[in-house]
């Protein structure tokens, strides 16, 4: 790799670094969204209210000097010339119809669309066009006016409920999902972050715009993919579709510049095995379906990370348990924690632990494990609490 393209990558990961020490448990978001920028492709952000989805967009774009950022929150009711262009009012005084597209849609490098499944029937063609060509059609019907537009970061709260929607969901390549903080030491720090002075400004390394279309444009698609990684993917198409999860051909083929963009950011030259993992984002069409593409990407990359789903089951099993005991006396909820649940989570925590350091040491993605140990730890801190009646933050880490 040449040496511009060594240091676009290198900033580029220490952009992912620094966001990632912003915004806790979001550090396979913040990876995942610079590469499916680096791959000119689009994703959507699914979760709750409150999960910094837009805060965490606008903190990304703003590390790409010079480029133009654009974002909108839709309704049913949004025009297509509030996203595109609104109609120059001195210049319809003089009988001409021309739009103003400074600051629109149109004249965006990154865009952030949130609730982008409410975008409204009249702004639906306009919306596809601008998400698969790069183009809009003007009102006046002249010339399509092409758009710089790089990737659109997208954001719902909720899965598209019609064939409209469905239509732009089928667009966003990856989808990512988020939720509230499950580790309590991250929520710890979250108040104590509410409620503290403000800390000295953190470091913020930034970009030039030039340098990742450079990327976007020749540097992620000369990025070499051999034989074994095209072997792996034709195995992981025919794992998925046993279990009746069947992606179209065009998604396949788009996820290819995905493993690219993913090689690139970690500065190599051909794609590895590691890069499989981003196709958990890829090849899901509802939540439900995740664990299992996840589970069968895995098999192919990650041993240590299809260990950790293991323990996530018992460790869901576990909550479920105590879901099912509520109300009843504080006697038989400390006979389940002694009998049960302690050694179980404690096995499990220990487990990560040793995990996690296997994955670092030989050099693999540790996502996952540090998933699984956040929701390990949540539930950790509930049978604590709800159990014992004992302030998780003042017991160690294991029980």
């Amino acid at each position: 790799m040449a040496g511009d393209a060594q240091d676009t990558a290198r900033r580029l990961r220490a952009v992912c670094g620094e966001l990632s020490e912003r915004f806790f448990e979001r550090d396979d978001v913040v990876r995942t969204l610079v590469v499916t920028l680096l791959a000119g492709q689009h994703s959507l952000v699914l979760g709750p209210p409150g999960t910094a989805k837009s805060e965490l967009a606008r903190e990304l774009t703003g590390r790409i000097d010079g480029a133009a950022y654009w974002e909108i929150l839709l309704s049913k009711f949004t025009a297509p010339t509030r996203m595109f262009g609104p109609i120059d009012v001195a210049a319809l005084a003089r009988g001409e119809y021309r739009q103003v597209y400074d600051g629109r849609a149109t004249t965006a490098h990154i865009a952030f669309v949130d609730e982008i499944f409410k975008c409204s029937t009249a702004a639906l063609n306009e919306t596809l066009g601008y998400l698969n060509e790069r183009i809009y059609h003007p009102e006046n019907g002249g010339a399509p006016i092409r758009c710089p537009l790089i990737g659109a970061i997208t954001a719902s709260n909720e899965l598209p409920d019609g064939e409209d929607s469905a239509a732009i969901y089928d667009r966003l390549l990856v989808r990512i999902e988020v939720g509230y903080l499950e580790d309590p030491s991250n929520f710890a720090a979250l108040v104590r972050s509410a409620v503290g002075r403000p800390a000295d400004p953190a470091p913020r390394t930034t970009l030039e715009l030039a340098a990742l279309q450079r990327a976007v444009t020749e540097g992620v698609p000369a990025v070499e993919v051999p034989d074994g990684i095209v072997d792996a993917v034709v195995t992981l198409r025919a794992a998925l579709r046993r279990k009746e999860l069947v992606a179209s051909d065009r998604r396949w083929r788009q996820a290819v510049g995905l493993l690219q963009a993913s090689a690139y950011l970690d500065g190599r030259t051909e794609v590895a095995e590691t890069d499989l993992s981003v196709l958990t984002h890829v090849l899901w069409d509802s939540p439900a379906q995740r664990p299992v593409v996840e589970r069968e990407v895995l098999n192919l990359v990650n041993p240590d990370a299809k260990e950790a789903l293991d323990l996530a089951d018992v460790v869901e099993e576990l909550e479920a348990q105590l879901d099912a005991m509520a109300g009843q006396s504080r006697e038989a909820l400390s006979e389940w924690v002694i009998k049960n649940a302690h050694h179980k989570l404690a096995m499990a925590g220990r487990r990560l632990e040793r995990l996690r350091e296997e994955a670092a040491g030989a050099g693999r993605s540790t996502a996952t494990i540090d998933r699984v140990t956040g929701r390990q730890r949540a539930v950790r801190a509930r049978v604590l609490t709800e159990a014992l009646g004992v302030d998780a933050s003042m017991v160690p880490t294991q029980l």
